[in-house]
C-alpha cells in the first residue's frame, strides 16, 4: 500500500513559522502594509488623533458606581472609605470623557461637510475604553466614521463598541501603532492620561522637536491646569533641559470651543486653503 504523501505547507501558510522569532520582520511589515491598504481602500486621507486615559469613565457610569457604593452597609470600614475616594475621583474625571465625546462629535460634523469623495480629518483613537471610547462615540453620534488603532495587551485594552470592524485595527507592536497614529494625523489632542498617554505625547514632541515630523500638525494639550500639575514645564525650561521655544510645539486649551476653533482654523490655513480658493472661484 502506497504511503500517503506528507502535506508540506507553503511558508506563508505555515503558522508555526509565521509566529516564530525568525519571522518577526514579516509580522512587523504586515502591521505596516495591511493598515495602509485599508486606509487607501476607504479613501482616508488624514486624521485627528485623540490620546488619553483608558481608565476614565463616562459620567453615567461614574455616577452609577458611586450610587452603588453608597448602598453599602459597612460605611465605616477603611475599604469603603478608600473606594469612595476613588469613585468620587472617577466622577470628577468623567468630565474629560464627556468633553471628548462632544469635541469629537463637533469635529466630525465639521469634517463631514468638506468632501464626499475623500474622508478628511477622521477622528482616530487607540480603539479601547476611556477617552478612546469617548472619541469614537462622539464620531458615531455625529453620524460619521472613526478609526480605532487597538493594541493587544493583557489588561484594560479592548475594542470599544462605537467602532466598525472595517475601521478597527489590531496591533501587536506598539511602535507600528504609534507610526499609524502620527503618519496620517494633521492634529492631535492630548487628554489627561497615565503612562501610555505620557509616552505617546513625549515621543510625538521629540519627533517634532527633532524635525522628524515636518508637516504642520496642530497639537493640543487639553486642560492646562491638569497637565501643569503633572509636568512642570517651567522647571524643564529653568534647568535648561528644553528650550523656551519648544513650548511652541503645542498649545494648551481648557475648553471644547477653544480646541475646536484652533483645529478647524489650522486646517483651513494649511490644508484647505487651496480647496477653499477653488470653491470660491467656481
Amino acid at each position: 500500500m502506497a504511503k500517503k504523501k506528507a502535506t508540506v505547507l507553503p511558508a506563508y501558510n505555515n503558522s508555526e513559522f509565521i509566529n516564530s522569532a525568525g519571522a518577526r520582520e514579516l509580522r512587523i511589515l504586515s502591521e505596516f502594509i495591511e493598515p495602509k491598504l485599508r486606509f487607501n481602500k476607504n479613501k482616508i486621507i488624514d486624521t485627528i488623533v485623540f490620546f488619553g486615559s483608558a481608565r476614565i469613565k463616562s459620567e453615567k457610569e461614574a455616577k452609577a458606581k458611586l450610587r452603588e457604593l453608597k448602598k453599602s452597609d459597612n460605611k465605616t470600614s477603611r475599604k469603603y472609605k478608600n473606594e469612595l475616594i476613588v469613585a468620587e475621583r472617577m466622577l470628577l474625571m468623567s468630565r474629560y470623557y464627556e468633553d471628548a465625546v462632544e469635541l469629537s462629535k463637533r469635529l466630525t460634523e465639521w469634517s463631514m461637510k468638506l468632501s464626499e469623495d475623500e474622508k478628511r480629518f477622521i477622528v482616530c483613537s487607540g480603539g479601547g475604553p476611556g477617552i478612546m471610547e469617548a472619541a469614537n462615540k462622539g464620531a458615531k453620534l455625529a453620524g460619521g466614521d472613526s478609526i480605532g488603532l487597538n493594541i493587544s495587551i493583557p489588561f484594560e485594552q479592548f475594542g470599544n463598541k462605537y467602532l466598525k470592524p472595517e475601521s478597527t485595527f489590531e496591533f501587536h507592536y506598539f511602535f507600528m501603532r504609534k507610526f499609524w497614529f502620527v503618519y496620517l494625523a494633521k492634529a492631535l489632542i492630548v487628554f489627561p492620561g497615565g503612562f501610555g498617554t505620557l509616552d505617546e505625547f513625549m515621543e510625538l514632541l521629540t519627533l517634532m522637536q527633532t524635525k522628524k515630523i515636518k508637516k504642520n500638525m496642530k497639537v493640543i494639550v487639553y486642560d492646562e491646569k491638569f497637565w501643569k500639575q503633572i509636568i512642570n514645564f517651567d522647571k524643564l525650561i529653568e534647568f535648561g533641559t528644553v528650550s523656551k521655544s519648544d513650548m511652541k510645539l503645542f498649545d494648551f486649551c481648557s475648553s471644547i470651543d477653544e480646541v475646536y476653533n484652533k483645529i478647524t482654523k489650522h486646517f483651513e490655513k494649511f490644508y484647505l486653503k487651496k480647496a477653499l480658493k477653488k470653491t470660491c472661484s467656481t
